[in-house]
């Protein structure tokens, strides 16, 4: 038996030639090959950060003192809060911090100054939306450090003896919506997120791929149905999986990782329907651009990865870079991780979610409106 009867370096070129040529014409599958990685590079390189700075911070001051000009000067040097604004009642600081706008209210008491100067150690208040503690405990653990810290230029001459009763104030932090810091309580809500937009994309993806694969596509082109019809027919039965899945989420995390539930989950239940038709959506769009189903779970794979990555769920939203923000902001999983979160943790009501609504919203008549340009009467 001749070598060339067991391997012949011909024939094994000419299998690897064909090969080339195949992934030369799956112009697809290629662009994935070469965009997934330097995607992952990017991301993991440049957007995520587990050490957040420049945390939106307002003030709460009744007392304008030259101590309160210190603590306000010596957060704002750490680079970990990025004070905003000032506000003018303790409601408004509540407003923001429930709709997420701020990540930190700081409130200096009337009298600050007065009580500091006398040695009664006045009482400063850090409050802090802590649902996700990853978010903010570099930034309270900096805070207790500095505030003492900022007093020390001031603290001189008659009143030096004040720096011997270490610390000479009072700093509280109030960690609301997760005050003990539990991880699940942040991360089994926006599972819900993630596991709708993971499952309805890919298989969803499938739907009329694998009608074209399987050469079942001629006999639907051939009824008398519209466009529209075909895409919502084909929407609504997930719609049902897609709510099941939630069901079991919320279950879960009520009696299995025992989550409080603050909000009214009816209202989660009725917002969560435009999250899913836009994830379903967006697979449908992919089913009429793929061309055989790897392409479609190659095309879902390549939405979902920057949604969890971009959207604040495995890592702090607000510790990306600028552009990263902006991208993860164009993301429907971004915003419905803030009103899951929102109305699971803080209970909040209609009013509140409503600016992370119309981005929902936004995105799914792009999606359906890209699909439906797609779809064709024909195969061809």
């Amino acid at each position: 038996m001749r070598l060339g009867d067991i391997f012949s370096l011909r024939r094994f070129g000419a299998i690897i030639g064909k090969e080339f040529v195949q992934m030369r014409r799956d112009r697809i599958t290629f662009a994935m090959m070469i965009a997934i990685p330097i995607m992952q590079m990017i991301v993991f390189g440049f957007a995520i950060n587990s050490d957040p700075k420049h945390l939106p911070t307002v003030i709460l001051a009744a007392d304008h003192s030259v101590f309160s000009r210190s603590i306000i000067t010596a957060m704002r040097n750490s680079g970990y809060f990025q004070i905003i604004r000032t506000v003018a009642s303790e409601a408004e600081a509540d407003l923001l911090i429930e709709e997420g706008d701020v990540q930190f209210v700081v409130t200096i008491p009337e009298g600050f100054s007065r009580r500091l100067v006398r040695g009664e150690r006045p009482a400063l208040l850090l409050t802090a939306d802590a649902t996700d503690p990853s978010a903010t405990s570099n930034a309270l653990a900096a805070f207790r450090l500095l505030a003492e810290a900022a007093l020390t230029r001031d603290l001189e001459g008659p009143l030096r003896h004040l720096r011997r009763n270490a610390p000479p104030l009072n700093m509280i932090v109030h960690a609301r919506f997760n005050p003990e810091g539990i991880a699940k309580y942040n991360i089994v809500p926006g599972l819900m997120g993630v596991v709708l937009t993971m499952t309805l994309v890919i298989i969803t993806a499938l739907a009329i791929t694998r009608e074209r694969e399987r050469g079942t596509m001629e006999n639907l082109l051939s009824t008398p149905v519209k466009p529209m019809e075909v895409m919502f027919g084909k929407i609504v039965p997930y719609v049902i999986v897609g709510y099941v899945q939630m069901g079991v989420i919320l279950l879960a995390g009520r009696f299995l990782f025992h989550v409080p539930m603050m909000g009214n989950l009816a209202l989660l239940l009725v917002v969560s329907l435009l999250f899913i038709a836009a994830n379903l959506g967006v697979g449908l769009t992919f089913s009429t651009l793929a061309r055989n189903q790897l392409q479609a779970v190659q095309m879902a794979f390549f939405f979902f990865l920057p949604s969890i990555l971009l959207s604040g769920f495995m890592f702090p939203f607000r510790g990306m870079p600028l552009w990263a923000q902006r991208i993860g902001e164009m993301l429907p999983l971004t915003h419905y991780l803030r009103i899951v979160r929102g109305i699971v943790l803080k209970g909040n009501g209609f009013l509140q979610i409503l600016p992370n609504l119309w981005p929902i919203g936004v995105f799914l008549v792009v999606a359906l409106f890209i699909g439906l340009t797609r779809y064709h009467r024909t195969l061809d």
